[in-house]
């Protein structure tokens, strides 16, 4: 029976650009349209179209309100000086024993609040603009980057008993960067809520046990997917141009760090590969830093120079759409630049799942992995064929790689099995068949 169509609204900060949880949104809905569904959209940012969007800046975790706030929740150093406790003349008389970094200042206190009810009702508008009927919360009751839009939706849905998907990429458990903070509270009630009309939605299993540990709420595993049912186009003459563009030479082998470049995506082991494989290569890097800083870039610019490893950071040539830089230069996307690679280099330490490793296997690439635990418990054993290291470069690996780039064939191999795989497993037809029970489990059946 075909289900219903519904009004659904995803909620989350942003909703723009190649990040992971974009990326997902973009998918979930164009499962949902193709079931009848119709989609709108809550962000700080958002490139959807405007007549399904509403845009509240602040929701963005970069608005620089909520950078402030961000500031002061994680860095536990307002309270080190005197002259923090002088600007809070009403804790003026209050025992100095019970100030640690784990307190917060009632100003911030205060700001959360008043940033909250505006939240809550820009929500209620957002609710009443489009009659929405279910909300899908996309990493906003997941990753605390901005507390007030939390904290607004968990009581806006306790308000009104709005069934709720909240699809969670990225606890906050899971980053080192949160553990010490002045707002267990909040993390407690919102990060994430366990409110009777939520159905909670992860990306792998070890998410859905720690989930159940520590919150006590049961989760349904929804793992990122892509549309195997539908291959790549063949390469066009668009794309001839790539190797040249990008430095490398007839000779070279293309290595592609499909990325942004920060700590956890573990950028030093493909250097360090580089280095070690003694092989005539060039590493092209296509994402920038992003929304971490530029420390790390540095780093691993400096490293690369000390290794003498030519790397290439291309982002302001790769991008969502074709087309032509200020100066000049071809724009490629990444679907344009996969094909041509040699060899993917996924060293990442961390990942929720791995939209970067369901990419190289979309596009049919060879692939190295660091065997993150993700990949080990929910990818691997399921029989995906990939060269891997665990934690550090090994001898064993070196040859490994030595060996796939050398006998293309066994690459191409390996290159079909996993692409089979992966439409049985991680296709658009598997998350069409989930996202169909989660909304039966909120709606009833039929939806």
């Amino acid at each position: 029976m075909n289900p219903s169509p519904r009004n659904i609204g995803f909620i989350s900060t942003r909703f723009a650009g190649t990040d992971g949880v974009s990326l997902e949104t973009e998918k979930w809905a164009t499962v949902l349209e193709r079931l009848g569904h119709r989609c709108f959209y809550f962000a700080g940012e958002c490139d959807r179209p405007a007549d399904v969007s509403r845009v509240a800046p602040l929701a963005h975790y970069r608005h620089p309100d909520i950078d402030r706030i961000n500031q002061q929740a994680y860095s536990g150093s307002w309270t080190v000086t005197t002259e923090a406790r002088e600007a809070h003349p009403e804790m003026a008389h209050l025992h100095k024993d019970f100030f640690s970094i784990y307190v917060r200042p009632p100003r911030m206190t205060k700001r959360i609040n008043e940033l909250k009810e505006y939240f809550k009702e820009e929500l209620y508008q957002f609710a009443r603009q489009f009659d929405l009927e279910v909300l899908i919360v996309e990493n906003a009751l997941t990753i605390p980057l901005n507390l007030p839009l939390g904290l607004a939706i968990t009581e806006f849905i306790a308000e009104t008993g709005y069934p709720t998907i909240a699809h969670h990429h990225d606890f906050h458990w899971e980053r080192q960067r949160f553990q010490v903070n002045c707002v267990g509270d909040y993390l407690a009630a919102a990060f994430p809520p366990t409110l009777p009309s939520v159905r909670h939605v992860v990306i792998n299993s070890v998410q859905a046990h720690q989930i159940a540990t520590r919150c006590g709420a049961t989760a349904r595993v929804i793992p990122n997917v892509m549309d195997f049912d539908s291959p790549p186009a063949p390469p066009d003459s668009y794309v001839e141009s790539i190797r040249g563009d990008f430095g490398v030479q007839d000779g070279e082998y293309f290595f592609l760090q499909p990325t942004r470049v920060i700590q956890r995506k573990g950028i030093e082991h493909a250097v360090e590969l580089m280095r070690r494989l003694k092989l005539p290569a060039k590493l092209i890097i296509s994402h920038a830093s992003g929304d971490e800083g530029e420390a790390y870039e540095r780093y691993i610019r400096e490293y690369a120079d000390l290794l003498d490893v030519t790397i290439h950071f291309e982002s302001s040539q790769v991008q969502e759409r074709r087309g032509r830089t200020a100066d000049g230069r071809k724009i490629y996307t990444l679907g344009d630049v996969y094909p041509q690679a040699d060899l993917i280099t996924y060293p990442s330490a961390i990942e929720g799942f791995g939209n970067a490793f369901l990419e190289a296997v979309y596009y049919k690439r060879l692939i190295l992995v660091n065997n993150y635990s993700i990949y080990e418990v929910d990818i691997k054993p399921k029989g995906f064929r990939a060269l891997w290291f665990d934690g550090f470069i090994s001898p064993s690996t070196l040859d490994a790689v030595h060996n796939a780039l050398q006998h293309p064939e066994l690459a191409q191999s390996w290159a079909e099995t996993n692409y089979e795989l992966a439409r049985r497993y991680f296709s658009y037809a598997v998350l069409e068949r989930r996202l169909e029970a989660v909304l039966a489990d909120c709606l009833g059946y039929p939806v």
